[in-house]
């Protein structure tokens, strides 16, 4: 019960790894709050949790930024606090640059750019007049290097790292402290709701995502680092050697990548 009573807010918690965390905090003993777009979905991951913590449902698009603060103000009136904001919403891609309009590109960013920082831009003050939180933001080992066909949602993951590894700074001395979570293959719908270049969803479930780790023990890994409070962590299998690569030998993973199936 690492996080007993501690207020945890967790965004994109109506399936795959938001609902696997929304699970995992809950055995640790923490109130939550959820949030995603489909209420009936958040309703029944509440109905799934365990353990005697409260919870609040915030459904609402992370994207309408307007809507931020009226969400921060009903988890403060509620909870009276947010101790761990995990930032997970977020959606892929599957298009070739050229064939990808360019309005998806902004909605790419829009959801996993522009509405993480601004919802942490409005919990922050809060969290600084209580002397310290934590901010999770669930990136992909895509913000460290970079495949064909998903050239958005790798730049929206790389962004998410400069902007907060920038912000660690700045926010440490007010003891907040940010962990950058970098998964690898998670065994979820993301590519099912992969947008395409036309901004269609992919509807297809990539045979790597399914063969890829568990939801659930992701989350563990996750729980786990919060709990030491690691500023970034890869949670992966055999596709983690892509990162010495990038690192060490670039080219070698430049040539692997000019031999991906761009289809």
């Amino acid at each position: 019960m690492r996080f007993r009573n501690q207020v945890v807010w967790i965004t994109g918690a109506s399936s795959g790894i938001g609902e696997a965390l929304a699970y995992a905090f809950a055995r640790e003993g923490a109130h939550l709050i959820l949030t995603a777009r489909r209420r009936e979905r958040l309703e029944a991951v509440q109905h799934a949790c365990t353990g005697a913590g409260k919870r609040l449902l915030l459904p609402f698009d992370v994207t309408d930024l307007e809507y931020h603060p009226t969400a921060v103000g009903a988890a403060i009136e509620h909870f009276g606090q947010v101790d761990i904001l995990v930032n997970n919403a977020g959606v892929s891609q599957r298009s070739l640059v050229l064939e990808t309009d360019l309005s998806v590109d902004r909605r790419i960013m829009e959801v996993n750019y522009f509405s993480v920082i601004a919802l942490t831009k409005t919990v922050l003050p809060y969290m600084i007049e209580r002397g310290g939180g934590q901010i999770a933001v669930v990136s992909s080992l895509l913000g460290k290097f970079s495949t064909p066909r998903q050239s958005a949602y790798c730049a929206s993951k790389h962004a998410l790292h400069g902007y907060f590894d920038s912000l660690r700074s700045e926010v440490y001395a007010h003891g907040i402290r940010i962990t950058l979570i970098c998964p690898g293959f998670v065994r979820t719908e993301v590519s099912m709701h992969a947008l395409r270049g036309d901004g269609q969803e992919h509807g297809q479930l990539d045979e790597r995502i399914a063969k890829g780790m568990p939801a659930e023990v992701c989350a563990r890994h996750i729980v786990n680092a919060l709990h030491k409070r690691k500023e970034e962590v890869y949670i992966a299998r055999s596709e983690k050697i892509a990162l010495y690569l990038k690192r060490f030998a670039p080219g070698w993973l430049s040539a692997l990548m000019r031999r991906v199936n761009l289809r």
